[in-house]
């Protein structure tokens, strides 16, 4: 019988000829990764159970890129980056991206990718739940917690059940002001928040191939708001150019497919042309409506960031609006990583760079991290402090989610952000 690309990898790391869902199995892991927040939690777990002279299973492995609370001066957060300096001296972990040195990068789901630790064909595992942001590398990606994660450190293997796939097909083309975010939000909205319980998400079809990178990307990392246990995408040329181009390790890495005879949970089919700017709104991601059908809904507040809307394309969208334009409200704009803070100076529209941009449309910008995201400590960059309304490209609009607890958080597109900022309420990017 047949098997889909989810089922092979997870077959593959567990060296059997195959697998089928609802299986158990002890799945040796390629990569493992944490931050700041989990980190230390996962590293006294770990040194309580196997030892305080334990060593991890393979240092080169293990990935340890802080990124959630860096630009404050709380000190808390700063003794959580020092437990991690002081394990990586310990453990002699070479993937160590410290915020206090040059190599430094971002938000661990754009920064991954960029260092070159994402493969087709691998198992990537990593204590934050976006981590099935991954899966858009064609591998089986996802997040766990510090227990699981002190495990995998001491072993290199962990338990996992093999998931059911939900495939979404998408077919035609998008609207030019239409990005993955609407796709995803547009799935979301329609299957709930538990529709893919510990399920796989892949997402395939002619739109899917012809989008770039970092949109598929977005598409895989809200994969966890449907309650997936991953998103996935089969790998293309596409995936093989971006990982050829920075992937250093020189591993063999291997472009997986579904088997002709796979079987599905279920397949659910999307025309790209039907389908229109969306917004969640609060305080949940299946909580979706149209751009259109929230016109005129007042905003105080806009924030372009995160590991879902902090990308150099979701940068570069958010500009083409707000070129020669001024906003309205308050907007903050965060860039991923260190690479996509470059890629604002670099990057030029009309002879003028990104970063000239976005401030002479009068948005502030922050230092690459995931900023307020989170929330964060009180001087978190972007962090609503006070019950208002934000729209955000980020990927969860719980309470508090951003800071303030009563505060009502809206998520959309970086497009449908810069409308917004542009007019001060909810603007469908296309009527501007």
């Amino acid at each position: 019988m047949g098997m889909t690309i989810s089922e092979k990898i997870l077959a593959q790391h567990c060296r059997k000829q195959q697998v089928r869902p609802g299986e158990i199995v002890w799945v040796d892991v390629d990569v493992l990764m944490t931050h700041d927040v989990c980190g230390p939690g996962t590293i006294g777990i770990f040194q309580e159970q196997f030892g305080k002279d334990a060593r991890v299973f393979d240092p080169d492995k293990v990935v340890i890129i802080p990124d959630h609370y860096i630009h404050t001066k709380d000190t808390t957060c700063k003794r959580n980056v020092d437990v991690l300096r002081r394990f990586v001296s310990e453990q002699k972990i070479e993937h160590f991206y410290d915020p206090g040195t040059e190599s430094y990068r971002g938000v661990c789901h754009v920064g991954l990718p960029q260092a070159g630790h994402t493969r087709p064909g691998e198992v990537l595992l990593g204590t934050d739940s976006h981590t099935c942001t991954h899966g858009a590398f064609g591998e089986f990606a996802t997040g766990i917690g510090n227990t699981e994660a002190a495990f995998v450190l001491g072993t290199g293997k962990l338990w996992l059940r093999v998931p059911q796939t939900m495939r979404f097909i998408f077919d035609g083309q998008l609207d030019q002001r239409v990005m993955a975010k609407d796709m995803i939000l547009k799935v979301i909205g329609d299957i709930g928040v538990d529709g893919a319980t510990y399920r796989a998400m892949e997402f395939a079809g002619e739109t899917v191939k012809n989008i770039g990178m970092e949109e598929r990307m977005t598409l895989c990392n809200m994969a966890i708001e449907a309650g997936a246990k991953n998103g996935i995408i089969v790998p293309d040329k596409v995936v093989e150019d971006y990982v050829d181009q920075r992937d250093q390790s020189g591993k063999k890495y291997t472009l997986l497919d579904n088997d002709p005879e796979a079987k599905f949970h279920s397949e659910q089919s999307y025309q790209a042309n039907e389908i229109e700017p969306m917004v969640a709104q609060p305080h949940s991601p299946a909580n979706t409506a149209t751009a259109r059908e929230l016109k005129d809904t007042k905003i105080d507040r806009v924030y372009i960031g995160s590991c879902t809307g902090g990308k150099t394309t979701d940068m570069s969208a958010a500009v083409s609006l707000l070129a020669n334009k001024a906003v309205k409200i308050d907007t903050f704009v965060v860039p991923a990583t260190t690479e996509v803070d470059r890629d604002l100076d670099e990057q030029k529209i009309g002879g003028k760079s990104l970063r000239e941009i976005f401030e002479q449309a009068g948005a502030t910008i922050g230092r690459p991290s995931c900023a307020a995201c989170l929330g964060g400590p009180e001087d978190t960059f972007g962090r609503v402090n006070e019950p208002m309304r934000c729209l955000s490209t980020t990927n969860r609009n719980f309470p508090g989610r951003m800071g303030h607890k009563k505060a009502e958080v809206f998520l959309a597109s970086p497009m449908t952000a810069a409308a917004t900022a542009i007019r001060g309420s909810v603007t469908d990017p296309r009527d501007i």
